[in-house]
């Protein structure tokens, strides 16, 4: 099947200026709580224990690419006003063999992504309140079910901007607190290659810095539920979403449609940026307090141990307070985690289940929703929604409660220890990400001129595909050898 000819979205609303622009930083926000996680928090203080500050360069060029890389998922939604997943069943080859890619290894990442995240939350929470680590897991879990399946995007962002402001806060007055060596700190930029590498070890770090494979693909879909380049119309129906004007839908001249859309873009990739930066920051304060509270202990833990170590650590310079506010972030952290991450894997299994009986050939799945009826096979999931909630939010939910909170729970009463459950689903992520970053380079490739990316974009772009084959071909060796 050859390429699908990609068209702008019809209708072009003005897009913000100035201070406005401020109200749109909730997809961004939204996007830095669900990629800072269990990274952030297991590997992070660990590279920082054992080798210093020698690896911030790494740290500051992977958030880099990850800014161009989601910017560029976020680019193809503000232009047509469809999904990226939409998109990618528009591309050549086997009818829709891009979204089978991702749909079936994702239904298993998602129920041990969310257990996991919920596991080393409940972890935390044993410690200071009764009840054990599975109560504390479940519980968790499933507040953020009915957070994100009955508060829609708006609530779910509210909780998401709280939340970051929390955890960037408290994070970065630790990591000043522990007064950290500014001479060594600057020349950890540099890039440098410890002696004793220990490649293993700090493949799982380089894998959770900020968002995973899915991650990437999440911003687009926040960018198109805020109504970047657009309103939403019936890709949210039934669901709280703000709502975008579009000067009585007339349709604008091409050329003043393609001047719009540079606007938002501009909007979006600032947002993004925000997001990265709220990341970055929060990642390296907890480098910092790896290399100021742990080396010189010569302690290297390993597992839940890092956070309560840290948080024991901590408590030294603050005091009882010191524990307390410690032990709030890496709640705030992973607890923010679970939800954003609920809600993004539910978005885009809805969103592949509706793409799945269309041809590459049809309308975009956003507006085929009006035209076609669902087939038979999927009334089993939609069967109970009200009249007026939309298939696309019936099916969220549906994968909301049957895989990140169904088969989520019976993933911690079987197994328990949360580090031993995230680690099946590293391999599926090193192996995603590269294929999501090639597969968006070629979908914007086809855009039409005007809101094509440009030439130095595309390189970095490719720059970062190559990186993150070359991270996954090293962390399958090391994963199928035993070496995690």
């Amino acid at each position: 099947m050859p390429q699908q000819p990609i068209q702008i979205r019809p209708f072009v609303p003005e897009a913000p200026q100035g201070k406005n622009r401020v109200k749109w930083w909730g997809p961004g926000i939204l996007w830095a709580i669900s990629s800072v996680g269990s990274g952030s928090i297991l590997f992070t203080p660990r590279i920082g224990s054992e080798y210093g500050y020698s690896f911030l360069w790494l740290l500051l060029m992977v958030c880099f690419l990850m800014w161009i890389m989601i910017r560029e998922a976020g680019r193809f939604s503000v232009v047509t006003g469809r999904t990226v997943l939409d998109g990618f069943s528009t591309l050549p080859g086997p009818r829709n063999w891009a979204l089978w890619l991702i749909f079936v290894p994702q239904l298993f990442a998602a129920a041990v992504g969310v257990a996991g995240l919920s596991g080393l939350a409940g972890s935390a929470l044993k410690t200071v309140l009764p009840g054990g680590l599975v109560l504390w897991s479940i519980a968790l879990l499933w507040a953020s079910v009915f957070l994100v399946g009955f508060g829609g995007y708006k609530w779910v962002s509210r909780v998401a901007q709280i939340f970051a402001l929390i955890m960037v806060v408290v994070t970065f007055l630790a990591a000043l607190q522990s007064k950290p060596d500014l001479q060594s700190f600057t020349a950890g930029l540099a890039p440098n290659i410890p002696d004793n590498l220990d490649i293993p070890f700090i493949l799982p770090w380089v894998g959770t810095i900020l968002a995973g494979s899915m991650g990437i693909l999440w911003y687009s879909y926040w960018v198109a539920t805020k109504g970047y380049g657009g309103a939403v119309g019936e890709l949210h129906k039934g669901e709280d979403v703000d709502d975008v004007e579009e000067e009585g839908r007339s349709e604008k001249d091409y050329y003043a449609a393609i001047d719009g859309l540079k606007a938002w873009m501009r909007t979006m990739s600032n947002t993004a940026l925000i997001g990265v930066l709220i990341g970055t920051l929060t990642i390296t304060s907890f480098l910092v307090l790896g290399v100021e509270l742990l080396k010189p202990e010569g302690i290297v833990p390993s597992g839940v141990d890092v956070a309560l170590q840290l948080t024991k650590l901590l408590s030294e310079i603050w005091g009882s307070l010191g524990y307390w506010v410690m032990m709030m972030a890496i709640v705030v952290i992973l607890g923010g985690s679970v939800i954003a991450n609920q809600d993004g894997w539910a978005r885009s299994f809805a969103d592949i289940t509706l793409l799945l009986p269309l041809s590459g050939y049809e309308k975009g799945g956003d507006e085929q929703v009006k035209e076609k009826a669902p087939p038979k096979w999927m009334h089993p999931m939609v069967f109970w929604r009200p009249s007026k909630m939309g298939y696309r939010q019936a099916l969220k939910i549906f994968y909301l409660v049957s895989i990140t909170g169904v088969a989520s729970t019976a993933l911690i009463l079987a197994i328990g220890d949360p580090v031993k459950i995230m680690s099946f689903s590293g391999i599926i992520a090193a192996v995603h990400t590269p294929f999501i970053v090639f597969t968006t380079f070629a979908l914007n490739l086809n855009l039409p001129d005007g809101v094509r990316p440009r030439l130095v974009t595309n390189g970095l772009m490719v720059a970062a595909g190559l990186f993150y084959t070359v991270f996954m071909v090293l962390y399958a060796i090391n994963f199928f050898s035993g070496g995690m």
